[in-house]
């Protein structure tokens, strides 16, 4: 069993009675400490001559976890546990969105203007020139985060109702990094001719269409002919967001290492929809060696049983991860916990760079390998370098709708990754990527988007 780091994810709230004498409080913290918690804030609820109660905020490393340290407080003498909350749960009670007039409505000459009848003549501007709609309604700020719920996160084919919150969290992080208006719409079902119909009668009312968490080989068809039926920008970003921050992180790893993107091996493991977007961006920025994995193995002309994604990437060595990384400079991980082993990284080149992002559980755990590689990046957020994909959409849609970008490029993509790079000052070992609060981020992204679009003249403001 991998031994993780308590997170925030794991946090429970625990109410509690204890004697009120000297040496109790300490029996609670030495049990959650002798257990690996980590303990956060401590709050006295009420305290009289003979007893304390307290609300201790303690951070557990899975569920189990949890379990555990509660059992272990309640088997101390004269503790009663009063209530347990688990707080992640908590935060998502109700819904992590809402929806709130701009304007508000006090009058009766305020509501003449915002509804009938005032609203009919601002209708008739639309119908008369369409691009009104841009001016005059939420169009110009809003898009739609879209997903089918067959590929959520990194837990499978949960559903439209099961994917409704990680789409609430999204349209949060683009509303407070980049003040874009976004909303989920979780699809009944996963046809992608019924998908791709669906998205076009409703794209009317959003700037842009955020496609998440719909499974390969699906998405890449669902996305390529959207864009060629919708003239607003469409971005999946489980490819593109993906591919633009671990392009920007590599950028800034090479430096630190002093070697060249056209020079190094480049191994990635996980050949869905992020490990190919991440191949094709590296490609695009000049990358000449890149070997795929997937469960069977390198993606090989030898096999027959590539399809066309997979092999646009195939190449003409055979046989496993293990000797895909033997003189690797790069591993760029997007597949699967543990299936990397410190014997394969050794095997690697001097100086290596290794993208462990699989989540919550890594290919492997940077701590068997911190003095082996070069650089360690993660998806998670309790170890350096995280490769988080806040760092890229909000900024991208922020740009191609201030803009009127019609659709986002591979030169937007590229610009983006060069902006989150740039950022980082004092490049090193544990520092190659920006904070994901880092108020930078969104603004250079945005600018970095729109000059690009600009440039290829897609920009339609």
């Amino acid at each position: 069993m991998v031994s993780l780091n308590p997170s925030s994810s794991y946090s429970l709230a625990i109410h509690l009675e204890l004697p009120n004498r000297s040496g109790k409080l300490a029996q609670v913290l030495k049990a959650i400490a002798d257990l690996g918690g980590n303990l956060g804030e401590i709050e006295i609820i009420e305290r009289t001559l003979n007893i304390t109660q307290r609300l201790l905020v303690v951070d557990a490393a899975s569920e189990q976890h949890g379990a555990d340290i509660v059992a272990a407080l309640e088997a101390i003498d004269e503790i009663r546990i009063i209530k347990v909350t688990d707080r992640t749960f908590d935060l998502h009670r109700g819904g992590k969105i809402s929806v709130v007039g701009r304007i508000p409505l006090v009058s009766q000459s305020d509501l003449a203007m915002a509804y009938t009848p005032g609203v009919g003549r601002v209708c008739l501007a639309i119908a008369h020139n369409p691009e009104n709609v841009y001016t005059y309604t939420i169009k110009s700020n809003t898009v739609a985060i879209v997903t089918d719920g067959s590929a959520v996160l990194g837990l499978g084919n949960l559903g439209p109702e099961a994917a409704l919150p990680v789409m609430e969290g999204k349209a949060m992080l683009f509303k407070n990094f980049a003040n874009v208006d976004a909303f989920p719409i979780c699809l009944a079902g996963q046809d992608t001719e019924t998908i791709i119909e669906t998205i076009k009668q409703i794209a009317p009312v959003f700037g842009g269409i955020n496609l998440e968490d719909i499974s390969a080989p699906r998405c890449f068809e669902i996305e390529e002919r959207l864009k060629g039926l919708l003239n607003i920008p469409v971005f999946h970003d489980d490819q593109q967001g993906t591919a633009i921050v671990t392009l920007a992180a590599l950028i800034n790893a090479l430096r630190v290492v002093d070697k060249q993107i056209d020079q190094i091996k480049i191994v990635i493991n996980g050949a869905g929809a992020a490990g190919i977007a991440v191949a094709r961006l590296l490609r695009s920025y000049g990358a000449q060696t890149i070997w795929i994995c997937d469960s069977q193995g390198i993606l090989s002309r030898k096999r027959k049983d590539l399809g066309s994604q997979k092999s646009e990437f195939a190449v003409s060595e055979s046989g496993d991860l293990t000797i895909a990384m033997q003189g690797a400079d790069v591993f760029i991980g997007l597949s699967a916990p543990n299936v990397v082993s410190v014997e394969m990284v050794k095997s690697m080149n001097s100086n290596a760079i290794v993208f462990a992002m699989a989540n919550p559980i890594p290919e492997i755990q940077p701590e068997s390998t911190q003095s082996i590689v070069a650089i360690m990046a993660t998806g998670r957020s309790d170890y350096p370098n995280q490769i988080n994909n806040v760092l890229a959409f909000p900024g991208v849609f922020r740009g191609a709708l201030d803009c009127r970008a019609k659709t986002i490029t591979t030169q937007m993509c590229l610009a983006a990754s060069n902006a989150i790079a740039s950022l980082v000052e004092l490049v090193d070992r544990e520092n190659i990527v920006p904070s994901v609060f880092d108020p930078r981020v969104a603004e250079a992204v945005s600018q970095a988007v729109q000059q690009a679009a600009r440039q290829e003249g897609i920009a339609l403001s």
